[in-house]
């Protein structure tokens, strides 16, 4: 069962973490949480760029990558956003070592990578990467349910100089992230399409690419394009989870040339997503080609396939598109290599780009239409087993468009470009095509009982759109096709079998909750009237009202309560807080609770007592919920110059709860 963040407390006296404090005199002042900033350290000169924030093995990671200008250790500090204070991370935020090695002499510099773990869900995030004294500016993400229903977007080709004007394609690639991500603010990926630029190695294409603060923002699912794979940057800026690097997977078969290459998986929430390198389809490029790549599927699907509701591939070259390379012979190639070892292996959707146009196939089993009948364009399909929805996107920066091409006679089944018998103007396996000339990009909706497909169109034919700013025609009407509408809609519902399905919807659990409240009555401790003792000071022991503890989250995230003495006063008269000492105990175990040290009196040992914090009990991570009782035995030990007086102090308890 996944975590939940701990909800408030409830009851006399009990406080989330930014409750106010609240007082009772040598009873207990309330107040949980807190911590302080990063110390300062030596400065490190290295400059810092190219972040960008990448999907991790699961919805508890992210990856994040980025270059440096010096070889120097470097790493991720993490805190969540609402423990910053003025902007200043705490001091017991986590930190993720850096790896990584030097760049290509094209790109120069060095890369680092690292990945957070452990993250807790519908927890806004705040992070940074560099050294003491050298960190990055700040960004943030945020995560939600780690369970459910969720969004995300899928942008195909970028290719960031293409049209020959950077600034104009950067322009377009960060609208249309403005327009996406200001529509769709709670989708939880970016998943790319490919040819993230136009030349792989040039990195002021790469500049322009990581320019929108989204990038920071939403994790971003690399692809390799084929723009991508003629050199290491690709590898350089993007770490991705799981990624098998081995030769198979590259074109050339040699993971050690100026190319980039691999396969890699990851499941988030009820989707498992298989990203391949298309790059690599024959093994007479030196690769493993297609055959790696579906024994790769197939081989993902097995060992992982039951852990999610719903399989996703991605990869660059589409094999169900309708412009001009849709009658490639590469294309062709994996059109027969690919669809039979799908269909088998019941993948649901398959996201595709290089085509820098729109499609969405028919259901397509075993490189055939899976249904005669299914209608052009329809908005509910139905796969039964072995039906694989296919979409490519189109540009998403507006750098290129491809024209839709016409069909011709190779037949209606496996390399075939022949026309729909339904719609004559389609190639056989296209439900829908569409080519307007403006940006667009595909929003999946991933839900229990279906998928839905949307593409939406993120601009129209006013700038930003660098191919019809130079002089390509386009069809778009702004009135009638504004940003925002929907070019085409489909709802894949899942092969539910011969028999009826039943589903239930199972609603997340309580997320449980920490606190602490006196147990009983919060009277005043009172030590009594000190006695003397042998002759240079005084004594007096009693013990504290006992503090309950319960801990129900489903976390079993660690706790520990400690408290610390304000100086004892009467009026103008005080002596020190540290002359008291305690030793805990537990009433009650329970939650995992094991006692804190004994403190001696700093009349014993010339220390600080209770006048610094000191730990009442604690539970290590992973502990049984429950409850527990603690409490301490006191022991004052004041030197016989302390004048007469009735003397009191607080006694202030802290929590903290992870």
């Amino acid at each position: 069962m996944r975590s939940k963040n701990p909800a408030g407390a409830h009851g006399p006296l009990r406080r989330r973490a930014a409750a106010s404090a609240t007082a009772a005199s040598l009873g207990l002042l309330v107040a949980l949480g807190g911590g302080l900033a990063s110390p300062a350290a030596a400065a490190d000169t290295a400059t810092l760029s190219g972040i960008v924030l990448g999907v991790g093995a699961n919805e508890t990671q992210r990856t994040v990558s980025w270059y440096s200008s010096a070889d120097t250790a470097q790493k991720i500090q993490l805190a969540p956003t609402a423990r910053l204070t003025g902007g200043e991370f705490p001091g017991d935020a986590a930190t993720f070592d850096a790896l990584g090695a030097a760049n290509i002499a094209t790109s120069g510099g060095y890369n680092r990578h690292a990945t957070i773990t452990g993250l807790q869900e519908n927890t806004a995030y705040s992070y940074r990467v560099g050294s003491d004294g050298n960190w990055s500016t700040a960004y943030a993400f945020k995560t939600q349910d780690f369970e459910g229903a969720y969004d995300f977007l899928f942008l195909g080709d970028p290719q960031i100089g293409s049209s020959g004007n950077v600034a104009g394609d950067q322009a377009g690639w960060q609208d249309t992230l403005d327009v996406a991500t200001k529509a769709n603010p709670n989708a939880e990926l970016l998943v790319s399409g490919g040819d993230q630029v136009e030349t792989a190695n040039t990195e002021s294409q790469w500049n322009a690419f990581l320019a929108p603060d989204q990038l920071r923002q939403y994790p971003w699912a690399a692809t390799i394009g084929n723009h991508d794979v003629g050199g290491k940057a690709y590898e350089q800026h993007f770490s991705t989870p799981n990624t098998d690097r081995s030769g198979s997977y590259y074109s050339n078969g040699n993971p050690a040339s100026n190319t980039s290459g691999g396969d890699y998986w990851y499941i988030y929430k009820d989707v498992l997503f298989i990203d391949l390198n298309s790059n690599s389809y024959a093994t007479t490029q030196g690769g493993g080609g297609d055959e790696a790549h579906t024994k790769y599927v197939s081989d993902v699907i097995e060992q992982h396939g039951s852990e999610a509701k719903w399989k996703v591939l991605v990869y660059h070259h589409s094999i169900y598109s309708p412009a001009s390379h849709a009658k490639d012979s590469d294309n062709k190639k994996r059109r027969v290599d690919f669809p039979t070892t799908f269909s088998k292996l019941g993948v649901d959707l398959v996201l595709q780009g290089h085509d820098h146009s729109y499609s969405r196939s028919y259901l397509v089993k075993n490189g055939e239409k899976a249904d005669k009948n299914e209608q052009p364009g329809a908005a509910d399909v139905y796969p039964g087993p072995g039906g694989v929805l296919y979409v490519t996107a189109n540009s998403a920066s507006g750098s290129k468009y491809y024209d839709i091409t016409a069909p011709d006679s190779s037949g209606t089944s496996g390399a075939g470009n022949g026309a729909d018998p339904l719609n004559p103007k389609n190639y056989w396996y296209n439900s829908v095509q569409n080519q307007e000339h403006v940006r667009s990009y595909v929003k999946v909706q991933v839900r229990n009982d279906k998928l839905v497909v949307e593409n939406l169109r993120s601009g129209t034919c006013a700038a930003p759109n660098s191919e019809v700013e130079q002089g390509m025609s386009c069809s778009n009407t702004a009135s009638g096709q504004p940003v925002g509408s929907v070019v085409d809609k489909v709802s894949v519902h899942p092969y539910q079998g011969d028999g009826q399905s039943l589903q239930v919807t199972v609603p997340n659990p309580a997320p449980g909750e920490f606190g602490w409240t006196i147990d009983g009555y919060n009277g005043l401790v009172d030590l009594g009237t000190a006695k003397e003792r042998d002759g240079d000071h005084f004594t007096a022991t009693g013990k504290i009202n006992s503090i309950l503890v319960s801990d129900t989250r489903r976390t079993l995230s660690p706790w520990s309560v400690s408290a610390d003495v304000s100086d004892f006063k009467d009026a103008a008269k005080t002596f020190s807080g540290s002359y008291l000492g305690w030793t805990p105990y537990l009433l009650d175990a329970g939650a995992g609770a094991k006692a804190g040290a004994s403190v001696a009196s700093g009349y014993d040992d010339q220390g600080k007592g209770l006048s610094v914090s000191r730990g009442l009990g604690s539970a290590d991570q992973g502990h049984a919920r429950g409850k527990a009782k603690l409490g301490a035995d006191l022991d004052l030990k004041i030197p016989d110059s302390v004048q007469k007086g009735g003397y009191r102090a607080t006694l202030t308890i802290t929590a903290l709860s992870s």
